[in-house]
């Protein structure tokens, strides 16, 4: 999808943003018949309409403004997605977007539902150059949007697809091997340095949980380090980003039911691919910030020598932990990763994983399960993103009560910690790795979805990326 800003009218296909009736008198080349059809429309509070002038589609988007700021911008994205089919229904390969409302931004988020709907995976499809969309380019009038904005959308949602396109993937291409190399060109083309541990290098630095979920593949593990780091940065400690890069969950020695369960777990790295798109994004924007990020990668198998339930795993970090569930295994490669992550000194960590089917359960696919120790200021700023973007977070207590949940009679900590309170033990059991300010962000509601939404497409999501990206373009500004 490009982006452009019109110089001079462009193509005949055209879409107004109109709030008022004085904004769609202003549209240009409606008859007077066509002009009250718009009218009426408006003051029947349709939320859309179009004129077929037969060789020319005029399409108005009625902004009516919601009970709050970030339901009318969400508004906005979702009919830009409800426009989308229509357009490739239509044939069109670009149509001009025109701001003709109070909302400043309105046109940049109009065509935000565009983009990300417009979005397809068809790599594997035989006939993928007939399925393709037509719609190609979106233009603005030059008073819609500003550069600035137009590089920004065009960043964000090339990195939506990357993102999605990552998590579509299929392990007998995307193995953690290849996550690593598609991780590396994406820095080449960004501009941040990308370094890869091999297995070797990984069993030297004795991260044992990453490597105990490795022992039933036959496929080596990874741990891809990722560092963007301007010249004038406004921390002088980095941020650093951890991504859960499970390629594919069986669930190991406990198996996964297939149906709604396994069938869909090449998505259990959406963590790592959230991860990766947000450095993509913040080398091609130049974000003034020193961000790392690290990305611990392994399928999980019952092949092998996968380890059982009952066996004691020492840790990176020199911990043990007692295996009570081998399809806990995320936990188990973030906490070596979150160790690692105290070498940087770091001023603030956040990691993304599809963690929990608690956490599923207890937001769905409505928004993001988080926990953390970070200051108020932080939290609110988080927050404050999450409902700017629509990507909303409820956040989990991290009550000492959860952590004598999971202590163990044979070792320092077990993996599980029962039926209950899934999503906060499995935090808990990640803070014990930590010694830093942290977030803990659980997106396996949100990550992956079996079917069209809005702006949201079949698969691979990209959710959180809009949030995440927000809360760093407001660093330090608050």
């Amino acid at each position: 999808m490009e982006f452009k800003i019109a110089q001079k009218p462009t193509g005949k296909d055209q879409v107004y943003i109109i709030d008022n009736a004085a904004g769609l008198k202003q549209v240009p080349g409606l008859s007077k018949a066509e002009l009250a059809y718009a009218q009426a429309a408006l003051e029947k509070e349709q939320s859309s309409a179009s004129v077929n002038q037969y060789g020319q589609h005029i399409f108005f988007y009625f902004l009516k403004p919601k009970k709050t700021d970030w339901q009318t911008r969400e508004a906005l994205r979702k009919g830009g997605a409800e426009l989308q089919p229509a357009l490739n229904k239509l044939k069109l390969t670009e149509i001009t977007v025109h701001n003709q409302s109070a909302l400043t931004d309105a046109a940049y988020l109009f065509a935000e539902g565009m983009a990300l709907a417009n979005y397809q995976f068809l790599k594997y499809r035989s006939e993928a150059k007939k399925q393709t969309n037509s719609l190609r380019t979106l233009y603005f009038s030059k008073t819609s949007i500003t550069v600035k904005e137009l590089s920004q959308l065009a960043i964000v949602s090339d990195a939506i697809y990357r993102v999605r396109t990552l998590v579509n993937e299929p392990v007998n291409f995307l193995t953690a091997t290849q996550l690593a190399k598609e991780i590396a060109a994406m820095g080449k083309e960004a501009g941040f340095k990308v370094t890869t541990l091999n297995k070797a290098q990984i069993t030297k630095e004795k991260m044992g949980g990453l490597l105990s979920v490795n022992l039933g593949s036959q496929e080596p593990p990874t741990f891809t380090i990722m560092e963007y780091k301007p010249a004038k940065a406004l921390n002088k400690k980095p941020i650093v980003l951890v991504g859960k890069g499970v390629v594919y969950d069986t669930g190991g020695l406990s198996l996964k039911p297939t149906p709604n369960s396994m069938d869909r777990m090449k998505s259990d790295m959406g963590g790592a691919a959230l991860v990766s798109g947000a450095m993509f994004a913040i080398g091609k924007m130049k974000l003034p910030l020193h961000v790392i990020a690290l990305i611990p990668a392994t399928d999980n198998r019952p092949g092998e020598n996968a380890y059982t339930p009952g066996d004691v795993i020492k840790m990176y970090s020199g911990a043990t932990v007692e295996v009570l569930n081998t399809d806990a295994e995320g936990r188990m490669i973030l906490a070596d990763a979150l160790h690692w992550a105290k070498r940087y000194k770091p001023e603030l960590v956040l990691d993304f994983a599809t963690l929990t089917g608690a956490a599923s359960v207890a937001v769905g696919e409505h928004g993001i399960v988080c926990m953390g120790n970070v200051d108020d200021g932080t939290r609110k700023s988080f927050t404050d993103s999450g409902f700017r973007q629509y990507e909303r977070l409820v956040e989990y207590p991290l009550w000492d009560e959860y952590g004598d949940m999971i202590k163990s009679d044979v070792a320092d900590i077990k993996n599980v910690g029962g039926p209950y309170g899934g999503a906060i033990t499995a935090g808990k059991f990640l803070e014990h790795f930590t010694d830093y300010p942290w977030m803990h962000f659980d997106i396996a509601g949100v990550s992956f979805a079996t079917g069209k939404k809005g702006y949201t497409t079949n698969g691979g999501t990209g959710y959180g990326l809009r949030m995440l990206l927000d809360f760093l373009l407001h660093y330090g500004k608050n």
